[in-house]
């Protein structure tokens, strides 16, 4: 009796797929995996309001695509736990982010976050300065989890070899570091050093990225272009 309840359930497994193939990759997009999806593109028009006010909910809808793309685990927390911004620049498909802090532990002196960017989104260049107090200037470091991000910061200048990396106009002036590192799942890039500029590109599927830190000081970022920095502090 035995034997012929498990040649049953092995005869259902198989038939429903589950007893002779893998249930796929999940660091793999569901393309990648064999199956079919809905492409990642985004109008920039549908993240604003008519008065040209940034829609957070619109931006998170958005990133909440991009987790489903890369079947990244979605909780009921996690639409409260974004962080999205254009930084002020009405263009959040070129330029933006979103972030989920996980810990920011400014005691121990260890972060973890995870970084969200659309297909051909821009991180804006910053830099960390050291922030008041006893708390040390940013160090920093990123695994790229899914997709595709161009990570670039102080070294050669190769820009002109990734033609895939178009600034924006509405960063057109402040990039100054323009050595990148083509960077795919399950690659990581160190910070060059601390207090170095630097900036990221996703690629045509965009990336998810997680960053881990000593610590993060959102009052000690600062960025190349003057109109986003001002945004960014609240100024």
């Amino acid at each position: 009796m035995k034997k012929l309840v498990l040649i049953i359930a092995c005869a259902v497994m198989t038939a429903c797929g589950q007893g002779n193939k893998p249930a796929g990759d999940a660091g793999k997009s569901c393309e990648e995996n064999g199956c079919q999806k809905e492409s990642l593109t985004f109008d920039n028009a549908d993240f604003y309001a008519a008065d040209g006010t940034f829609n957070e909910e619109a931006a998170k809808d958005a990133i909440l695509r991009l987790m489903k793309y890369y079947r990244y685990p979605v909780t009921a927390n996690t639409r409260t736990q974004l962080w999205v911004s254009d930084y002020g620049t009405g263009r959040f498909t070129e330029v933006g982010l979103a972030a989920i802090m996980y810990v920011n532990h400014t005691e121990d002196r260890y972060m973890l976050q995870d970084l969200f960017l659309l297909p051909g989104q821009m991180l804006p260049e910053h830099w960390h300065e050291k922030p008041e107090g006893d708390l040390p200037a940013k160090r920093e470091g990123w695994l790229v989890r899914n997709g595709l991000s161009y990570i670039v910061g102080e070294g050669e200048d190769n820009l002109a070899s990734f033609p895939d990396i178009r600034i924006p106009a509405c960063h057109e002036g402040g990039v100054t570091v323009k050595h990148v590192i083509k960077t795919l799942p399950g690659e990581f890039v160190p910070l060059s050093r601390v207090y170095s500029h630097h900036w990221q590109f996703a690629g045509p599927q965009g990336a998810i990225i997680t960053e881990v830190a000593n610590v993060h000081a959102g009052e000690a970022v600062r960025h190349q272009v003057q109109s986003i920095n001002l945004h960014f502090l609240g100024e």
